[in-house]
């Protein structure tokens, strides 16, 4: 069976785990409240759970695309100004070096140049959707760094080269978010976010996904595109989902307002 592929929004630092009294299970501000409803039945949804997970997280970069081989990765805590306990959360899955390395040698035949490391942590835009997705933690993951050029139409072909992951019980999983500006909040983000929202799915969702494709590479064109993503590399893990979704229809399966600011999610197959 083929798997699809996601784009999901992880929220803002552990937003779903600010309970000091039960940090091992999703508290939040009601506010969340849809965004974590939709992260846990992510695996629910699906016809089959994978055998491992394949994530590139919006706090990665690295000058080539870059595989964490490491058997238990470490938690990065690289978030700043929230309670003490939230830097002590804990999602204890194991790593998948075995899909690390199946895919650089995928992004390598189309390519790609690859590198490997086994030091850097799981940082928050893994673990914390990821503590709600899969609260069990009973699902191995390899994460997969963005590109540092932050290139989209190198993303979505990096994507394409990493589809045959998903007839191997592969969940490939693209997390940032599709709006991120964050120094603007509340009315001010209202109105803009929302038609950047429009025109973003209606790229996301074209039918046609040779256009598809080039609507979503050029984002930048879109209303509102630099003010929803001052910089983009919360956007590019949607290039990376979408790439690997193929031909497949793709739909806006989440949306939200948190902050002011409409945030989507998204499904490739």
């Amino acid at each position: 069976m083929t798997l699809p592929t996601f784009f999901i929004p992880h929220g803002g630092g552990p937003c779903f785990f600010m309970d000091p009294a039960d940090p091992d299970h999703p508290h939040s501000d009601p506010m969340w409240h849809p965004m974590q409803d939709y992260l846990a039945g992510l695996i629910g949804s699906l016809a089959e759970r994978p055998r491992a997970i394949l994530l590139v997280s919006g706090h990665w970069e690295a000058r080539d695309f870059t595989v964490h081989v490491g058997e238990r990765p470490e938690l990065l805590f690289d978030y700043h100004g929230f309670p003490p306990h939230t830097y002590q959360l804990r999602w204890d899955a194991s790593g998948a070096p075995d899909v690390a390395r199946r895919a650089a040698a995928l992004l390598e035949g189309a390519g790609f140049a690859t590198s490997e490391e086994t030091a850097r942590g799981w940082d928050h835009g893994v673990f914390i959707p990821m503590k709600v997705a899969v609260p069990s933690a009973d699902i191995p993951l390899a994460q997969i760094s963005l590109r540092h050029d932050l290139d989209p139409v190198a993303h979505i072909a990096a994507g394409r080269a990493l589809a045959p992951l998903r007839d191997e019980g592969v969940l490939i999983v693209g997390s940032g978010m599709s709006f991120h500006n964050l120094r603007v909040r509340g009315a001010q983000a209202m109105a803009p976010s929302a038609t950047w929202d429009d025109a973003l799915t209606a790229a996301v969702t074209d039918p046609d996904a040779d256009s598809r494709a080039r609507r979503v590479a050029a984002w930048d064109h879109l209303p509102h595109a630099h003010f929803a993503h001052p910089r983009e590399e919360h956007l590019l893990p949607l290039m990376i989902a979408l790439g690997a979704g193929g031909d497949d229809p793709a739909v806006r399966d989440h949306r939200s307002s948190v902050l002011g600011w409409t945030v989507s999610g998204y499904r490739f197959g």
